[in-house]
């Protein structure tokens, strides 16, 4: 199944891109766009894009204000909420810049809330400092000691980006193919690389970038590579308001988030339909694409108890997943976290909603990756780490790896 030789003709396509969600979609986007005439085919699993991470979280615009100054995360989400906002008016996307706060509810998160002021600030957000009145002007059904206003949160429909996504590689000659999960990958050094389908289609391509999300340690481990770290998935379950109840909360609202964890804690999130959705929690998931207690693959589960780094981050952190797993399991814990920041909240006024699954990158040592990880090998680009903001940040994110991808296909000519 591998390339017959070096000839042009040989090739199915300049690059083959793993992966058919927002980010693999954005970097088949930057492909067509930066270099016209490039050949590009897109190979997703299922039987259209976006069905896991792009298509399950909460269709927030971040704004960059987490991220340590300099990082990829922060200096990608910061560019990538603008021009986010810009391709949906552009495209007719459903979007709203709606700006956000993030509440302190207890005296000991203050210094972090004026860290998170800080750190807004040196990545250049306009950021809000407020007290408790003026929290209650922009959401008067919210408590909190002090918060912070973001004023460049938004939200949008990522479903619609990544379809638009996907209509724009087409028009321009590109191909997205559903259906077609990799199970092969034959890398030739000085030749390129060759993929099978479990449907046993083949593609041959001078390079390959692996998007694979949930899958992509595994589709680095099928080219030869040895990948730094494991996906470990965690599933993000969410509540949404009842309709009658949905007039408490008119934006977004964040807890102060706890630095030693990539998650950002249930939030309130109004979403582009007038619907509110509360979540997400983080819990272990025990398959990659469990989005229930009940779904369990084998094989997965033994992936990530076979991890030394699981282990080592469960002996770290077993009193926040423990909190994390009560909330998963006890409507009345999960209550009590949300009347927190909205103390008006029954049982009764929430009301379960589909969850999602993070593709989060775990080391070795237990440590949970907090930037994007992006790595390179010969006729290959691997996107390791690209949970939450990546969805914000897709198009600077689909920019730098088609940079590198041409960068090493004009270094083979």
């Amino acid at each position: 199944m591998a390339p017959a030789g070096a000839r042009q003709a040989a090739y199915d396509c300049d690059v083959v891109v793993v992966g058919g969600g927002i980010v693999g979609l954005a970097t088949a986007y930057a492909l067509v766009r930066s270099r016209p005439g490039t050949r590009v085919v897109v190979l997703e699993k299922e039987t259209a894009p976006a069905r896991h991470q792009t298509g399950r979280n909460s269709g927030v615009i971040h704004s960059g204000v987490y991220y340590r100054p300099g990082s990829l995360k922060a200096r990608f989400a910061v560019r990538g909420a603008a021009e986010m906002v810009k391709f949906c008016a552009e495209h007719d996307i459903p979007h709203r810049v709606t700006g956000k706060l993030i509440v302190a509810t207890e005296r000991d998160e203050l210094p972090r809330l004026h860290a998170l002021v800080q750190r807004g600030r040196e990545n250049g957000i306009p950021v809000r400092e407020l007290g408790p009145a003026q929290i209650a002007e922009y959401e008067p059904h919210v408590a909190g000691l002090a918060a912070i206003h973001v004023g460049t949160t938004g939200v949008c429909d990522y479903g619609s980006v990544a379809a638009e996504l996907a209509r724009s590689v087409t028009a321009a000659g590109g191909e997205v193919r559903c259906g077609a999960e990799v199970t092969v990958v034959d890398r030739r050094p000085g030749v390129g690389t060759a993929v099978r389908t479990a449907a046993g289609e083949v593609v041959r391509a001078r390079a390959m970038v692996n998007c694979a999300g949930l899958h992509c340690d595994r589709v680095a481990r099928l080219a030869g590579d040895v990948p730094p770290v494991r996906i470990v998935p965690f599933r993000g379950e969410y509540h949404e308001l009842v309709p009658s109840r949905s007039a408490l909360v008119r934006g977004l609202v964040y807890p102060v988030p706890d630095p030693a964890f990539p998650f950002l804690g249930v939030h309130l999130t109004r979403g582009v339909d007038g619907s509110v959705h509360i979540g997400p929690n983080a819990v272990p998931a025990l398959a990659r694409e469990g989005y229930r207690w009940g779904s369990v693959r084998p094989r997965d589960l033994a992936g990530t108890l076979g991890h030394p780094g699981t282990w080592r981050l469960a002996r770290r952190h077993w009193r926040y997943g423990a909190g994390e797993v009560r909330r998963s399991l006890s409507k009345t814990a999960f209550t009590e976290a949300v009347r927190r920041l909205l103390p008006e909240v029954d049982e009764a006024d929430l009301v379960p909603a589909p969850a999602g699954v993070r593709a989060q990158a775990v080391g070795p040592d237990g440590t949970l990756v907090d930037d994007f990880l992006i790595t390179e090998a010969p006729h290959t680009v691997h996107v390791l780490n690209a949970p939450s903001p990546a969805a914000t940040a897709s198009l600077p994110i689909g920019r730098e790896v088609a940079g590198r991808v041409l960068a090493a296909l004009d270094a083979a000519r």
